[in-house]
């Protein structure tokens, strides 16, 4: 075994296993216990991260904290989750000992180990080291509760278990991020209509339930949340229901961030209370043909269905009761049985709740895609935060996809940390006893291998209609009869067991072949389509996308439309695989160029400019191939719409699998993943009870076995983690001989390897082999050279300006004296005539005398103006209060600087288009309920503090939501904003908007423009025009009065405001209080049934308060927060 120079790693390193002088598990369990009941919940393996689950909020993510890990170093500080986004952040751009290479950070462990917990912290992180001028940080802040609503759920071992896999790549532009895609994978669509005993639904039911109004709640057809069978009851305690009040709250200001329009948010609410409505329809048997009809009971909960879908209530009972079929032309209905008819109501709820999810991920990538130009290379980090490895009493479907992703997720770490590396050392013939591990091939063979692994007998069995769960196990047993991995299931136990890298687990084979096959009622497709609902709709149209957009390509020649100037027109289609000669092969016909598949730029170039050389006028028009994500979303790349008259191929029989699906995007995953530098964290969970401050030896233990983490230590301590090529090493670090033309060789590294003082390496055939810390220890030399370089280039620097300024001094003195002997001179020509006409005039002439001038005083009214300080530069030239540090002289005056005239009539330009888009626009959202426009608001939001006034930028987004620069919430109206930062803190310095500025300036002021000309609360009551009455918000100085063009249009805006108030005020005599949850959304759209929705609840109330059916109407008082029971 190799183990030369130091053993260790360097002084200085706590909390690093690799240090530990006896590797064995007790020295190991031992030392993670003792770092945990310190609350030192992270502790390093070399450049690998153990992550210990407190659960229990700890002060370790504070502003402070995440600043002393901006530039980490190995050994200065303690292990962190910060540190690791540190080392991929850097290492992205190539900080970290050679270029820059896209990273991946890979987090691991079961369930209830606190991976979504340690993403977040990730983002969090990163967002903060690459902040920028932009709202698109807090976006993508964002999108993790979002995302966490809609797909995590309480399960019996954790509760916000992810029941779904999400990787984010981060897209980066130089250091500033620029986008972010998201990839989702295996949505446990069966949690929508059945949950195991003590676990939930996802959280999104129990949010909307607890943060509903009761005038949303009768919007959306919502009542007790114990009548509905999909959420079993179950509610929850008063200060559950809080909690889970204010998380829909931030699920509510997520949607506002990121951009999801109004419109959207409540067609996707109606289909979410559509599908609980859905799942209390029953099913009784006719007696006379054998069909089955919906219980009279449900009747209500079926017309609730039907509105809350916006589609007509015969249809969807169509759709459930049978299914129609085309055969010769004729229409052929097939009745269900009882349990068919509860199998269709479950798989359109599961479908429905699905494709809302992966509407909502394809949603978020659409606002967050970057907007740069295609040509320009990003940088990437990438994020997986990947369901945990589960092991159940009862395991499904579900667990073995997630225990297959676990696996593939084992077999990249030991790829990497053991494989690649041991390889490496053989390659090399480096001296080295070989590590053994945990190599779980055989199992992913198991599960993956075509054509007789399990995954393929699946889809083997699927595809036969006569196929049974009973026929599938068969074929299990008979297969892997022998295998090492594989038991069949013992009795009468439909069933078989597998042995995983974390042990054997147990699945229980019902219900495999019809969650593989993933199957919808025919009509459902054609219903859903034909909905006035526009999401339910848009999530059931055809698959063929066109683009809305083009590609930023290059001008010549145009990418949407090419006219040559001849009237042939051509037809074909092309691929990415197209050669020359097929596309020279068009043919004069229909106009249309179908493009189908991905082409790269310079395939499409290709196309564009044989065309022009056809001498062609040509529309193309881009028809993208399904890609369809697991849940049967569309998941377009950019935005699309859709064509009319699309080909229906939803429910064709070459529709793939869950099964096939799911491996093919774990397939995409692995390549994306093999392809980046990866990062390692590995998650524990300290005990299964969940309480914080408790360590279970035997529950740590499994997981350090099974994770292989001795065996990792024992590589990590041994090893060679960075083995560089002589070409990267030399091309990275030849700064350090400080030498011109240093050749890339091994003699070149050696040198540079002398002229250090690093022990511990090896220099291989072709590359050399260092310890993790020796690329810090590298890094700490050449950035000493950097700050020798920027020493010299301030020298330097410095005597340049120093030259300069001497020559400067020297040419103004010689102008000086040059001045002064011209003066001499011209005083010596005046002293000479005035002696000459002296000479002449013989008779002395009387002079004038002259009066003493006396001093003019300044008027005690007006004060005098002080000096304007100069700006540093033009983008704080109309600001000069920020550049104001004297705080003994009173700040200058805004308005005041010189400019030139072209300048200033730009200036006048600009800000009359603003003042007029404001009017327009905003004007009328602002005003205040007396008419008068608030002087908070000038263009900027101030803050008046001790001598200085600070300015705020506000961003209105596409969804018509305002947002300050920096700050995580969306506002409805800027009225809104003032008002919640009037009592909560701004970023980052956490002041409240606490005084108006006023915007002192001697031009016009813009809220003289602005604002409404009434006088206050006499103006209600008087109604009087607002010219009459003088504003009371106006400063108290003289100022010009408004032009009679603004006093009209205000005026108008005042006169309407006025009349609405007081139709309102009559309407809420009539009406109960609003609640303080409405607030959010006074204008707030409804769902396109609504008057339905209102009729279904009103039967479904009516036959509730029948004494035979007093047993439904089960009470939960935990719900009622601040709004009464629903009438």
């Amino acid at each position: 075994m190799v183990s030369l120079g130091e053993p260790r790693p360097p002084t200085g390193a706590a909390g690093d296993l690799a240090a530990l002088a006896e590797l064995d598990e007790t020295a190991l369990l031992g030392g993670l216990r003792e770092r945990f009941l310190r609350q030192l919940v992270y502790t390093d393996i070399g450049d690998i991260l153990i992550a210990m689950n407190p659960f229990q909020p700890l002060p370790l993510y504070g502003r402070e904290v995440a600043e002393r890990y901006r530039h980490h170093q190995t050994g200065m500080l303690p292990p962190h989750i910060f540190a690791v986004a540190t080392r991929a952040y850097h290492a992205m751009l190539g900080r970290r000992g050679g270029g820059p290479q896209n990273q991946c950070i890979v987090i691991s462990g079961e369930s209830g180990a606190g991976k979504t917990e340690s993403t977040k912290l990730l983002l969090q992180h990163i967002m903060n080291l690459c902040k920028g001028n932009s709202q698109l940080e807090q976006q993508i802040l964002q999108v993790n509760p979002l995302l966490e609503a809609f797909g995590n759920a309480q399960t019996v071992m954790n509760d916000n278990s992810s029941r779904f896999g999400k990787y984010i790549q981060l897209r980066f532009q130089n250091n500033t991020v620029r986008g972010a895609k998201l990839s989702e994978y295996l949505l446990e669509k069966s949690r929508v209509v059945q949950q195991d005993a003590g676990e939930r639904n996802f959280h999104i039911f129990y949010y909307m339930f607890a943060g509903l109004s009761s005038e949303e709640k009768d919007m959306y057809g919502l009542l007790d949340p114990s009548l509905y069978r999909y959420i079993s009851g179950w509610f929850g305690t008063q200060d559950v229901a809080q909690h889970w009040k204010h998380k829909y709250q931030e699920v509510c200001n997520a949607l506002d961030m990121v951009g999801f329009q109004e419109q959207e948010q409540v067609d996707m609410q109606a289909i979410l209370a559509g599908v609980l409505s859905l799942g209390n329809v029953t099913f009784e048997p006719e007696e006379s043909n054998g069909s089955v009809k919906v219980n009279e009971a449900s009747r209500g909960w079926l017309k609730a269905a039907a509105g809350q879908f916006g589609v007509q209530e015969d249809e969807l009972l169509k759709c459930l009761i049978c299914t129609m079929s085309v055969t010769r032309g004729e229409q052929i209905h097939r009745f269900h049985t009882q349990q068919q008819a509860e199998d269709a109501r479950d798989s359109i709820a599961k479908v429905a709740y699905g494709r809302v999810f992966g509407w909502i991920v394809c949603k978020v990538n659409e606002l967050l895609a970057e907007n740069v130009d295609p040509e320009v290379e990003l940088g990437e980090i990438g994020i997986l935060d990947i369901f945990g490895f589960e092991n159940f009493a009862v395991n499904r479907f579900e667990q073995l996809c997630i225990n297959l992703a676990n696996e593939q997720l084992q077999h990249f770490f030991n790829h990497h940390i053991f494989q690649m590396e041991q390889a490496a050392y053989k390659e090399e013939e480096l001296p080295w006893e070989t590590i053994t591990f945990n190599n779980n091939e055989p199992v992913l063979n198991l599960l993956l291998a075509k054509p007789l692994g399990l995954l393929s007998l699946l889809d083997e069995q699927s595809a036969f209609p006569q196929a049974t769960d009973k026929t599938f196990v068969d074929k299990l047993n008979n297969t892997f009869k022998g295998n090492l991995h594989f038991q069949p299931g013992r009795g009468r136990v439909l069933g078989f067991s597998i042995t995983h890298y974390a042990g054997k687990v147990q699945y229980a084979a019902e219900g495999f072949l019809e969650k593989n096959r993933d199957t919808l009622p025919a009509n459902v497709h054609g219903l859903f389509i034909n909905s006035v609902t526009p999401l339910l709709s848009v999530l059931f149209t055809g698959k063929s996308l066109r683009y809305e957009k083009a590609s930023h390509m290059n001008q010549d020649p145009p990418w949407q439309e090419l006219h040559v100037g001849m009237r042939l027109m051509c037809c074909g289609c092309f691929t990415a695989g197209s050669s020359r000669k097929t596309l020279g092969k068009l043919q004069p016909g229909l106009g249309l160029l179908a493009y189908t598949g991905f082409v790269p730029l310079q395939k499409a170039r290709q196309v564009m400019c044989l065309i022009a050389s056809k001498g062609t006028k040509l529309t193309i028009v881009f028809v993208l191939p399904a890609t369809v994500s697991r849940t049967g979303t569309l998941m377009p790349h950019v935005k699309a719409k859709i064509i009319p008259g699309a080909d229906n191929k939803f429910n064709s029989t070459r529709k793939q699998s869950a099964g096939a699906q799911f491996r093919h995007s774990l397939m995409v995953l692995m390549e994306r993943m093999y392809s980046a530098n990866p990062h390692f964290v590995r998650c524990i969970k300290p005990n299964s009870q969940k309480e914080p401050g408790m360590v279970d030896s035997q529950v740590v233990l499994l997981q350090l076995r099974y994770n292989g983490l001795l065996e990792t230590i024992r590589i990590r301590r041994d090893g060679f983690s960075w083995r560089p090529s002589f070409e990267e090493f030399a091309e990275r670090y030849r700064i350090l001989l400080v030498k011109p033309d240093i050749p890339l060789t091994k003699e070149s590294c050696l040198e540079i390897l002398q002229s250090t003082e690093l022990t511990g390496w090896i220099c291989g055939k072709s590359r050399l082999f260092f310890k993790y810390w020796h690329q810090e220890q590298l890094a700490k030399y050449v950035e000493r050279l950097e700050r020798a370089a920027i020493f010299i280039q301030k020298v330097f620097r410095a005597f340049r300006c120093r030259k300069s300024y001497l020559k400067l001094v020297a040419e103004l003195r010689a102008q000086a004296q040059r001045l002064q002997e011209e003066a001499e001179r011209e005083r010596s020509r005046q002293l000479e005539m005035e002696a000459e006409s002296q000479k002449r005039i013989f008779l002395p002439v009387p002079m004038p005398r002259k009066r003493r001038p006396q001093p003019c005083p300044h008027p005690r009214d007006k004060p005098p103006q002080p000096p304007v300080p100069r700006p540093r530069s033009k983008l704080t030239e109309s600001t000069p209060f920020d550049n104001f540090l004297d705080r003994s002289v009173p700040c200058p005056v805004l308005g005041t600087e010189e400019s030139t005239g072209e300048e200033a009539k730009m200036r006048k330009l600009k800000r009359g288009a603003t003042l007029r888009w404001f009017k327009e626009t905003q004007a009328q959202k602002v005003m205040q309920d007396d008419g008068a426009f608030p002087s908070w608001l000038h263009g900027m939001i101030s803050r008046r503090g001790e001598g200085r006034c600070r300015h705020y930028m506000i961003q209105m987004q596409p969804n018509a939501r305002y947002v300050i620069l920096g700050e995580d919430r969306a506002h409805a109206s800027l009225t809104e904003l003032v008002r919640y930062h009037q009592s909560v803190g701004i970023q980052p310095f956490m002041e409240i908007l606490s005084i108006p500025c006023g915007q002192k300036s001697s031009e016009s002021l813009d809220y003289e423009d602005l604002e409404c000309l009434t006088s206050g609360p006499a103006a209600a009551k008087d109604e009087t025009p607002p010219e009459e009455q003088p504003c009371p918000s106006r400063p108290t100085t003289s100022r010009p009065a408004l032009r009679s063009g603004a006093a009209a249009v205000l005026k108008q805006v005042w006169l309407r405001r006025t009349k609405k108030s007081q139709n309102q005020q009559s309407l809420d005599k009539n009406s109960t209080k609003r609640s303080s949850g409405k607030e959010r959304g006074s204008q707030r759209t409804c769902p396109r049934l609504h008057s339905s929705i209102r009729l279904a609840m009103r039967e479904i109330q009516q036959f509730s308060s029948t004494p035979s059916n007093t047993s439904l109407r089960i009470c939960c008082r935990a719900l009622s927060i601040e709004d009464e029971e629903p009438k």
